[in-house]
C-alpha cells in the first residue's frame, strides 16, 4: 500500500475500509525514517513501541472498537514529554533525559488511539527559526536539503512534508510552529494561548508558547485540535473554554466572512512572490463572497523588540533549574558547587540559548527592569489593543506567514538579528495570545513553498479553520501549490 502524500483523513478512510493495517502504516512511515535520515528530522524513534501500539490497535479495529484518532501515527517535538522515552529539548544540558510522565496532550492522543513514532529534532529549548539550533545537528528542508527547515519545530514540520509520519505535534513560542510549516509547505496551527494545555511542556517562555498540530490539511489540523484542546486542571494557564467539533465545523458551508489584511506585514521586506501570491488567494476569496479591507496593526514595528525582551527574561528564569545538581548534564572536573554550576551551565547550553539567558538576566536586572522589561509589557498590551480593535472590523487577518521562503543553511546563522526577523510576522500572535495558522500558498520561482498566515480573535478557531480551508480549496483549484 502507498501511503505516499496522504492527508490523516484518507488514510483512516483505507484503515476502517479495511484496505490498510496500522502495522502496515507504521512499517511504512519507519522505513521512510529510516531512508530520510539525511533530514535529521528526529532525535529518537520509537520503533518497538509503535509497532506494538499498531498490532494492538488492529486488534481493535476488528471489533470496531477504536477511539477518533486510530490509524493517526504522530511524531511529537522532542520538548513535549512521553513517558520513558527521551525529552531533550534539542539540548546537550538535556541528552540523557528520560521524561518519567506524559505530557497532557499525549495522555489525550493515546487516549485517541494515535500512535507516537517517534521525537523530533529541534532548535535548542525552541530558541530558533532555522532548525540549526540543535546540539543533535541542523535539520533539512526535505524540498531543497541545503535550505533551513525553519523553527524550532524543524523536525515536526519535515516529518509532515517528507511523509515520515501522519501528522506532528510542535510548540509556537514566536512562530516556531507556523514558520518551519511555512518553509516545509504544510499547515501548521497554533492555537489561543490557554486553548490546549502546556503540562508536560518543557518551559521556555511560559507566557506565549503553546502546543499545536502541524498536519498535511486544515482537516486534519482540526481533527486533532479538538482532541488535544480542553480545560487542564494540571495546567493553570488552561482555559475553561469549551472545544468545539471542529471537524463538522470546517465541512458546513462558511459564511460570509469579513478578511482584514493588516499594512504593516505587506512591506518591502516581503518578497514580492509572497505578496502576489497571497493577493491572488485572497481576490478569489473575495470573488467568493469575502468581504476584504486593508487595515493597520500600529505597533506591529515593536513586535519583535518587545518579543525579544519578554522571551528572553522567560528563558532566563525558566532555565535556571538547569544547574547540573537535580537532573541533566553535570560538568566533571569542578573544583566547587559555583564552578560546577558555571561549568555545566557554559559546557551544557548552546551558543543562541546562552545568548538569550543574558539578555534576559539583563532586562530583568536592577536599573534596567523599568527601562526593557516593563516597557516589553506595555508594548504587548498595545499589541493587544490592536488585534482587539481590528476583529471589531473583520473576522480574520490574511497576512504572509514570513518575509522570504525557506533561506540557505549558514545563510543567517551567524547574524542573529537577520535571524530573529524572520519571525517579524508571527510573533505579534504569541504576544496577543490569540490563534493563528499557516497554510500553503503555492510555490516562488525556485520551487520552495509560500506560506499565507491566518489569525483570528481569541478562541475563534473555527473562522481560522474555516478560511484555512477555502484557502486550501482555492490553491487547489488553481494549482498554486
Amino acid at each position: 500500500m502507498n501511503f505516499e502524500g496522504l492527508d490523516y483523513l484518507a488514510i483512516r478512510r483505507l484503515i476502517f475500509q479495511r484496505k490498510a493495517s496500522c502495522r502496515q502504516l507504521t512499517n511504512h512511515y519507519l522505513s521512510q525514517i529510516d531512508a530520510a535520515k539525511k533530514f535529521n528530522a528526529f532525535i529518537s524513534v520509537l520503533k518497538k513501541y509503535a509497532l506494538t501500539s499498531a498490532e494492538l490497535l488492529d486488534q481493535r479495529l476488528q471489533k470496531s472498537d477504536a477511539g477518533p484518532l486510530a490509524g493517526l501515527v504522530i511524531a511529537v517535538k522532542d520538548n513535549i514529554n512521553f513517558r520513558d522515552s527521551l525529552s531533550t529539548c534539542g539540548s546537550k544540558i538535556l541528552a540523557n533525559y528520560v521524561s518519567p510522565y506524559n505530557a497532557t496532550v499525549i495522555e489525550k492522543l493515546l487516549n485517541a488511539d494515535a500512535i507516537v513514532i517517534g521525537k523530533t529534532n529541534m532548535d535548542e529549548f525552541g530558541m530558533g527559526s532555522s532548525g540549526e539550533n540543535s546540539f543533535f545537528g541542523p535539520v533539512k528542508n526535505p524540498l531543497d536539503p541545503n535550505r533551513a527547515a525553519g523553527g524550532s519545530s524543524a523536525g515536526s514540520a519535515v516529518a509532515v512534508a517528507a511523509s515520515l509520519s501522519t501528522a506532528a505535534l510542535g510548540s509556537d513560542t514566536g512562530g516556531s510552529i507556523r514558520q518551519p510549516a511555512a518553509f516545509c509547505g504544510v499547515v501548521g496551527l497554533k492555537p489561543t494561548y490557554g486553548r490546549v494545555s502546556r503540562f508536560g511542556l518543557v518551559a521556555f517562555a511560559s507566557s506565549l508558547e503553546e502546543i499545536g498540530p502541524i498536519t498535511k490539511s486544515v482537516a486534519d489540523a482540526a481533527a486533532i485540535l479538538e482532541v488535544i484542546a480542553g480545560h487542564d486542571t494540571k495546567d493553570a494557564t488552561s482555559a475553561r473554554q469549551p472545544v468545539k467539533n471542529y471537524s463538522d465545523i470546517i465541512r458546513a458551508r462558511s459564511r460570509k466572512i469579513r478578511i482584514g489584511l493588516p499594512r504593516e506585514y505587506f512591506v518591502a521586506e516581503v518578497t514580492p512572490e509572497i505578496k502576489t501570491a497571497i493577493l491572488e488567494v485572497v481576490k478569489k476569496l473575495e470573488q467568493q463572497g469575502a468581504e476584504v479591507e486593508w487595515i493597520s496593526l500600529p505597533h506591529t514595528e515593536f513586535a519583535i523588540a518587545a518579543y525579544y525582551i519578554i522571551a528572553a527574561a522567560e528563558a532566563s528564569s525558566n532555565l535556571a533549574r538547569y544547574d547540573g545538581v537535580r537532573y541533566g548534564f553535570r560538568s566533571d572536573g569542578s573544583q566547587d558547587i559555583e564552578q560546577m554550576y558555571l561549568n555545566s551551565r557554559s559546557d551544557g547550553f548552546g551558543e543562541e540559548v546562552k545568548r538569550r539567558i543574558l539578555l534576559g538576566t539583563f532586562v530583568l536586572s536592577s536599573g534596567y527592569y523599568e527601562n526593557y522589561y516593563r516597557r516589553a509589557q506595555k508594548v504587548r498590551h498595545l499589541i493587544h489593543l490592536d488585534f482587539k480593535a481590528a476583529f471589531q472590523q473583520c473576522d480574520c487577518l490574511i497576512a504572509p506567514t514570513v518575509p522570504t521562503t525557506a533561506f540557505f543553511l549558514g545563510e543567517k546563522i551567524r547574524d542573529p538579528l537577520q535571524m530573529y526577523l524572520s519571525d517579524v510576522f508571527t510573533v505579534p500572535a504569541n504576544l496577543a495570545g490569540i490563534p493563528a495558522m499557516s497554510v500553503p500558498c503555492g510555490t516562488d520561482s525556485n520551487g520552495l513553498p509560500i506560506g499565507l498566515q491566518i489569525m483570528a480573535d481569541h478562541f475563534n478557531e473555527e473562522t481560522l479553520l474555516q478560511t484555512g480551508n477555502a484557502v486550501e480549496s482555492i490553491v487547489k483549484q488553481c494549482k498554486l501549490h
